[in-house]
């Protein structure tokens, strides 16, 4: 069997399909909550707590050069080492939010599992159940 052979059934199998739907339904899970905290939550906690922006939460690490804007753009764009700490807390607010949703997601399937017991076998008809007494008398 050729290489191009084993390929095409491994790519085709089940298992190779859905992990690539999950990834790519997972990417465009992450960009929605990657909106949600970026447009929705972050502006409200900013309402709250008074312009909050951990986007521009940074430490500069090198020499900045005269006449660079104080701003993370600016510094990155001219090559000055920053510590973008404010980008991080923005990211895992968003890890958060997506595995505590993941998480409802398992508990809620894990819960319908428990709900649907699986259904006890039918009982045989008498006929068989007469045929099997017979078989088994005739085998003493």
């Amino acid at each position: 069997m050729g290489m191009m052979q084993e390929f095409k059934e491994f790519a085709v199998k089940g298992n190779v399909i859905d992990l690539a739907v999950g990834v790519i339904i997972g990417g465009a899970f992450g960009k929605i909550v990657g909106s949600l905290v970026e447009d929705v939550i972050m502006p409200i906690a900013g309402a709250i707590f008074g312009s909050l922006d951990f986007s521009s939460l940074y430490v500069t690490l090198g020499s900045v050069p005269e006449g660079t804007a104080p701003t993370l753009a600016a510094l990155k764009e001219a090559g000055v080492p920053t510590l973008a700490y404010g980008n991080f807390i923005t990211v895992a607010i968003n890890f958060i939010i997506l595995a505590f949703i993941i998480f409802m997601m398992v508990k809620q399937v894990n819960r319908l599992k428990r709900e649907t017991p699986p259904a006890a076998p039918a009982a045989p008809p008498e006929d068989v159940v007469l045929l099997r007494e017979i078989r088994d008398s005739l085998r003493k």
